[in-house]
């Protein structure tokens, strides 16, 4: 019968075609983009200041070396407070004793007992550092592990420069692909890039300090510090954003 040879050979011809399908499938198009980099900094004049000390007294006898720490401790308590800073404001942080040889690895010829302190202090007067510095290095304490210029409004000025990075990177894909004769369409993505701060003086007694943030600290040096010498001048807000444009 005709019909029934029919069918078969239609059958045969649909099993074909559906064999050959995935030679005629069409891989996904990717999409045109261009990605770019803004970066942005916003010069502030700091209003307060982060000045970390270290106290630290000796003794062969341990109640003498801590006796005389915690007595210098006090009056540097007391000449913070005499220049403006609050109760509040000032912070023990760091406590440490330790018995000291000149041959450490057989312990003989006992040198004394070593205490050392690690005081925190915030000034919100700049104008009133440097008599706070003479006032506290007078009193007992022996080191100065930080000096820390920052701002009070790191939020608003951490969002301007953010908003400054957004535009740049605007800017800079409107120049790249103009070059190229395209224009720049919708974002399709943005990630900001967090930045990072370690004091200059991050081996002190306590151990490493900073960390991650949106602003980079202006660390003045330790030494050089005398009266009228100070300038903390500006502290910088960074920020940097990545952003993914479509072209068309």
């Amino acid at each position: 019968m005709n019909w029934i040879r029919y069918a078969l050979a239609a059958a045969m011809l649909l099993a074909l075609l559906a064999g050959c399908a995935p030679a005629f499938s069409l891989a996904p198009v990717e999409p045109r983009t261009i990605v770019t980099t803004g970066d942005a900094e916003v010069r502030v004049v700091p209003d307060e200041v982060i000045l970390t000390l270290g106290v630290e007294t000796s003794s062969k006898q341990l109640a003498v070396a801590k006796q005389t720490n915690d007595e210098r401790v006090q009056a540097i308590i007391a000449a913070a407070q005499s220049h403006g800073v609050r109760p509040q404001d000032i912070q023990t942080e760091y406590l440490h004793i330790e018995p000291r040889y000149r041959d450490s690895y057989e312990q003989r010829d006992f040198i004394g007992y070593f205490v050392r302190r690690t005081i925190v202090l915030t000034l919100e007067d700049i104008e009133a550092f440097e008599g706070l510095l003479g006032s506290v290095l007078e009193s007992g304490a022996n080191y100065i592990h930080g000096i820390e210029f920052r701002t009070t409004e790191l939020r608003r000025y951490r969002d301007e420069a953010r908003a400054l990075a957004v535009q740049a990177a605007r800017e800079k894909a409107a120049a790249l692909a103009g070059e190229l004769g395209q224009r720049i369409g919708a974002p399709q993505a943005i990630q900001e890039e967090a930045s990072s701060w370690f004091s200059g003086y991050s081996s002190w007694w306590g151990g490493a300090w900073g960390g991650v943030a949106q602003n980079v600290i202006q660390n003045a040096p330790a030494g050089g510090l005398d009266s009228g010498t100070l300038a903390p001048g500006q502290i910088a807000v960074r920020a940097r954003v990545s952003v993914t444009f479509a072209l068309r």
